[in-house]
């Protein structure tokens, strides 16, 4: 549970510095939420599977890979907007990237705190 108040957290303060962005606002705030929304969802999506899994490490690989591929996309159609609509693309990047790698990090720790759980073989 703490890895989702963790991702809670970090939303809140990743979507508040995107506000507190200045005059690239619109561009970083669409980064931060998209990256924010992909992670919250990617972090609950872990914690169900594997409660529900017999091999609770390997369901929730399989979950961040889905992420991954999910932000992949997210990413294009972010720039794609944000360009389409002449904010700041340079902040878009960034306010998705750096949550990313955080979120990732957090990721990462929940997945390395599942091992010893479910069937060893």
């Amino acid at each position: 549970m703490k890895h989702q108040v963790t991702t809670v957290a970090l939303t809140v303060a990743f979507i508040g510095l995107a506000l507190a962005s200045g005059a690239h606002r619109r561009g970083a705030l669409i980064g931060a939420t998209t990256s924010s929304l992909a992670a919250l969802g990617s972090i609950f999506a872990i914690a169900r599977i594997s409660r529900s899994s017999l091999k609770p490490v390997q369901g929730a690989l399989a979950v961040m890979a889905i992420a991954f591929l999910l932000r992949i996309l997210l990413v294009a159609l972010g720039t794609f907007a944000v360009v389409r609509s002449g904010e700041s693309v340079v902040a878009f990047v960034v306010a998705f990237f750096v949550p990313f790698f955080v979120f990732s990090a957090v990721e990462g720790a929940y997945v390395h705190s599942l091992r010893g759980t479910g069937p060893t073989s």
